[in-house]
């Protein structure tokens, strides 16, 4: 069963423009992204969906470098985004990653697509009850679910979010949760603003370049440095 990882990019975030192409410790931050879901071992392509706008053609370029596939769709249609890269890459099980999300871990998020090829489900995912850091987030779904998504979503937020449509539907799709042992929802490891991206260069300090930190190893700076995490407490998450 073939399944693709798209990461969802784009240049043109409200609260920090050009947020996915920032340098963290050496790297951009879609590049982090990149090479963590690459590291999952039952992914079995990578491909990066930004938008047609030109504002996006650095996401491109970026692209090239790491050698990346790459799909350009719609801007602010992003289910339509997704399901056409979901098509070009011939997938049965889609799995949905943003960009902005660079401790992303490849054991949770392949923890997340077993707990989906074990119980064939329409939808999984580590988000429907937060056990873990926000920015570890990983949505999975067949394509069959996503093709029922885009061609019957209506809604604003259902086209821009992707995967809304699947999980306000529980009557209409089977949705499997998956949750840790211990609820680490409190700690917000994603990058939304300035305040967000002064942690995660906080804790990459805390790593030589070449280490690609663990869940785990970010946990363990945290609690020797507790002070770390007030630095984006007070980030208001984003509502649908």
């Amino acid at each position: 069963m073939r399944v693709a990882a798209i990461v969802q990019a784009r240049m043109g975030s409200k609260r920090l423009p050009g947020k996915v192409l920032m340098d963290l410790g050496g790297s951009s931050v879609l590049a982090r992204v990149v090479s963590r879901v690459r590291q999952c071992h039952l992914v079995n392509e990578v491909l990066v969906a930004t938008s047609t706008d030109s504002s996006d053609d650095a996401i491109q370029k970026e692209c090239r470098a790491l050698e990346t596939a790459i799909f350009r769709g719609s801007q602010n249609d992003v289910l339509d985004r997704y399901y056409r890269a979901a098509s070009v890459a011939e997938a049965k099980v889609v799995v949905r990653i943003t960009a902005d999300c660079p401790f992303l871990d490849p054991e949770i998020s392949d923890r997340t697509i077993q707990a989906f090829l074990d119980v064939h489900p329409d939808y999984a995912s580590n988000t429907l009850e937060r056990t873990y850091p926000r920015g570890l987030d990983t949505e999975v779904m067949n394509f069959s679910a996503l093709e029922a998504a885009w061609r019957d979503a209506k809604e604003a937020t259902e086209r821009e979010h992707v995967t809304p449509f699947l999980y306000r539907h529980p009557e209409r799709f089977q949705l499997v949760s998956v949750k840790g042992d211990r609820d680490y929802s409190h700690h917000r490891w994603t990058l939304d603003t300035h305040e967000d991206l002064e942690f995660l260069r906080a804790v990459c300090g805390a790593f030589e370049e070449s280490v690609m930190p663990s869940w785990h190893d970010v946990l363990r700076v945290l609690d020797r440095n507790p002070d770390l995490c007030r630095i984006n407490q007070g980030v208001e998450q984003k509502k649908l």
